[in-house]
């Protein structure tokens, strides 16, 4: 499955990251590619109508939001997790993203 990053925001935030941590984020995308709509617990989950996260774990706890989008996963929202729950702002952020790539 092909795995698309819709914005810039997300790659900077992605290179901003500790190494370790983008190693991680780039084998949990690899397992997204392989995967698709297969992948669950521990590297993905369900958050929201049709959006899901990428669940990084580490030194540095990292969420990616994405959904699907016809034959391809669209990368949406990351950032980094400080607290149990995720934070309404975060999810609000990738619901916004998610509209814009539908036009809904």
């Amino acid at each position: 499955m092909e795995v698309r990053i819709l914005d810039e925001s997300l790659e900077e935030f992605i290179q901003s990251l500790e190494k370790p941590t983008i190693a991680k984020v780039l084998h949990t995308i690899e397992l997204l590619e392989t995967f698709g709509h297969r992948l669950t617990m521990p590297h993905s989950k369900k958050v929201a109508g049709g959006i899901f996260e990428l669940r990084i774990r580490g030194s540095q706890e990292v969420r990616i939001f994405y959904a699907f989008d016809k034959t391809s996963a669209v990368l949406l929202h990351g950032f980094v997790k400080k607290s149990q729950k995720i934070p309404l702002k975060e999810i609000q952020m990738a619901v916004q993203k998610l509209k814009g790539l539908t036009g809904i």
